[in-house]
């Protein structure tokens, strides 16, 4: 119940955020809009710490004491269990192939993986790509809002921040699930956030750790990655360190 009321929470500041910014010159894709930014830089002091402290050395013994397959499987799980979501958001922005793709990602992967322990339909070549309510408010032509960092969540923007509050509200798993399963799920979304970050600690850390200001480089690098998706186009050479442990959920 706390973690649904700090996401009503944060839906009802993104709104303001996206309510504040719609009719805002600083909405050009090109540039880069932070009237927040002195609040945002003390979150991101916020999140280096608790990434330092705590995700950082938790990531890197879990990478160090995890068998990789192990490892593998889990983030395959907490994969799987996010499709749901991405259906819905298909649905949403009118993509129904990638909808139908999906779904039948889902089946399979949910009944012959094993809930998603193994990715068979990978095999057939199926897969309808990651959807979330952030990019379904771009498809309808909501603007970008003011650059936000979240504490613990981390880079984000107006409508970004909106979309992940909905996707958690939404999501058909976290609302059809009981509660052992929902702390399965919980318990596999933070084994796979752990993964990538032991996977991707030297990147992660030259960033937020290397930089001379860390949040200039990672707003910059965040927006650069997100416009880029937004634009039809995947791209996997940014690794969030503080990716939500709950949007999946």
């Amino acid at each position: 119940m706390m973690v649904r009321a700090a996401f009503l929470i944060k839906l009802c500041f993104a709104a303001s955020i996206i309510g504040l910014s719609a009719c805002s010159p600083h909405m050009l894709t090109t540039e880069i809009h932070d009237p927040y930014e002195t609040a945002n830089r003390q979150t991101h002091a916020f999140n280096k710490k608790v990434d330092k402290a705590l995700i950082r050395p938790a990531a890197i013994g879990y990478s160090r004491v995890m068998n990789d397959s192990i490892e593998t499987m889990i983030s395959n799980m907490a994969n799987n269990l996010s499709v749901p979501s991405h259906i819905v958001n298909d649905l949403l922005q009118g993509e129904l192939i990638s909808a139908v793709q999906n779904t039948a990602k889902f089946s399979i992967n949910s009944t012959l993986g094993l809930a998603g322990i193994a990715t068979p339909a990978a095999d057939f070549g199926i897969d309808g790509g990651r959807s979330d309510f952030g990019q379904t408010l771009h498809v309808w032509g909501v603007g970008e809002g003011a650059f936000v960092e979240l504490p613990l969540l981390g880079p984000s923007t107006g409508r970004d921040a909106l979309g992940t509050a909905v996707d958690y509200v939404l999501n058909p798993v976290g609302r059809l699930a009981t509660a052992q399963q929902q702390a399965i799920a919980t318990s596999t979304r933070v084994g796979s956030i752990l993964s990538r970050r032991g996977q991707f600690a030297g990147t992660v850390d030259s960033v937020l750790y290397e930089s001379a200001d860390s949040y200039a480089q990672m707003r910059s690098i965040f927006l650069q990655r997100r416009r880029f998706e937004l634009g039809g186009q995947q791209e996997d050479a940014y690794f969030d360190p503080y990716d939500d442990i709950f949007d999946d959920e």
